[in-house]
């Protein structure tokens, strides 16, 4: 994100830091406009009590118009767009600055007719409208410089009508010059130290972004935001289905085929099921070896967890003819479905990785290998959970390792919309 002296490169970024600065100065024209009409008002109750009743209506006449003036622009800020029209202030703090020139010349010739000195309320307020001017306009140099020559002319104007002496105006012409050199540098410093410490947050937005995509990647988004809020991550899911699908002669391939074909087959066959599990809303957990873990009903809300945890399995199956055809090789995949209960979270505190434990899901790992290449067997708590108990064939009683004779049902073949039609 390079930038020239006034200006970063890239257009949108420039609309973008422009807009970003004049939100941030809002609340800070809103106390200069207050802070100069209390001046005003100040300057509208003392007058009447030390200059002639002509001169003090003169001023009073300017100080009306500078109050409403200031009114209008006050006002202006609480406008939904005023931030997207910096026009606003450039006139606002222009006119202010010729209404200060005349207000500082009445006060000057007033105080004159007294026979007091003429005091320097000319330079001084010149010089705060042009510095605010300066910060205001911080992020618009070529503005600032405009904006300056304005109010340049109407200042030469001043000291050539009123300034008798060329010494008077010799003096004054060296202290507004000094003044508008100081404004000068304030705008473009500002802006410089603005554009850099925006193009800095934009830099650490962007690697703040990266690092939650990637943290998002590896943890579900509401686990992960309670993490970076210090908070422990533990959920109970009362009606979860976990699905457990391995490939079925993996450890037979392993002998024969290449480490390079070998990863071919596992990023194949993976990226198939991370894109069954996106499209009917099934979480990953993990893989374990040449095994994918997912869960319906757990971070990824379900309407019926059987359901979808059958819909996702299915057209992983469906999916394993591209497998077998990218790979060359005669792969298939047995899937195990169980659902109940299970446990959520993250513990640890190096690689951490939402995970779930249970013993729904021991089940489905152990319902697995009872499942037929490229087929699918359920629990009977799976079983009746899901709307299309006519998909399944007959229950089968089986021996389950730690868990002993346990009944499972086989879903016959049949593809998605099949499924989703009946």
């Amino acid at each position: 994100m390079g930038n020239r002296l006034t200006h970063f490169n890239n257009d949108a970024v420039e609309s973008d830091f422009r807009l970003s600065e004049r939100v941030a100065r809002v609340p800070m024209v809103r106390l200069y406009g207050l802070m100069t009409l209390a001046q005003f008002l100040c300057y509208a109750l003392i007058n009447p009590v030390f200059f002639h009743s002509d001169d003090a209506t003169r001023i009073s006449a300017v100080l009306v118009v500078s109050l409403i003036v200031l009114g209008i622009y006050i006002a202006s800020t609480f406008w939904d767009r005023y931030v997207e029209h910096p026009a606003i202030d450039f006139g606002a703090l222009l006119a202010l600055g010729l209404l200060t020139l005349v207000t500082n010349i009445l006060l000057w010739h007033g105080a004159a007719s007294l026979g007091g000195e003429r005091y320097a309320n000319v330079a001084i307020n010149n010089a705060v409208v042009c510095a605010f001017a300066a910060i205001v306009l911080s992020d618009r140099f070529r503005w600032f410089l405009a904006w300056l020559t304005c109010h340049a002319a109407a200042f030469s104007t001043v000291l050539i009508f009123f300034e008798e002496t060329a010494a008077g105006r010799t003096y004054s012409a060296l202290s507004y010059i000094t003044g508008a050199a100081i404004a000068l540098f304030i705008s473009w410093s500002l802006g410089q130290s603005q554009r850099a410490a925006y193009a800095m947050r934009s830099a650490l937005d962007v690697e703040r972004r990266k690092t939650e995509e990637l943290l998002y990647n590896v943890l579900p988004e509401a686990a992960a935001r309670r993490l970076k809020d210090g908070h422990v991550v533990a959920d109970a899911y009362s009606d979860a289905s976990v699905v457990f699908a391995d490939l079925v002669g993996f450890s037979r391939l392993a002998k024969t085929v290449s480490p390079g074909h070998l990863v071919q087959l596992l990023n194949a066959f993976f990226n198939l099921a991370d894109r069954c599990a996106a499209e009917h809303g099934v979480e990953k957990i993990k893989t374990i070896g040449d095994a994918y873990l997912a869960i319906s009903g757990g971070n990824v809300a379900s309407t019926n967890s059987a359901d979808a945890a059958i819909a996702f399995a299915q057209a992983l199956i469906d999916g394993m003819e591209d497998v077998r055809e990218s790979t060359g090789l005669p792969i298939a995949v047995r899937i195990g479905i169980n659902s109940g209960p299970v446990v959520g979270g993250v513990i640890g505190a190096t690689r951490m990785a939402y995970d779930y434990w249970g013993e729904t899901m021991n089940m489905a790992s152990r319902i697995e290998p009872h499942a037929e290449p490229d087929s699918i067997a359920v629990s009977e708590s799976s079983f009746l959970r899901c709307r299309h108990k006519g998909l399944f064939n007959s229950p089968e009683q089986v021996q389950l390792k730690g868990v002993g004779e346990t009944m499972i049902y086989r879903l016959s073949s049949q593809t998605p919309a099949q499924i989703a039609a009946q």
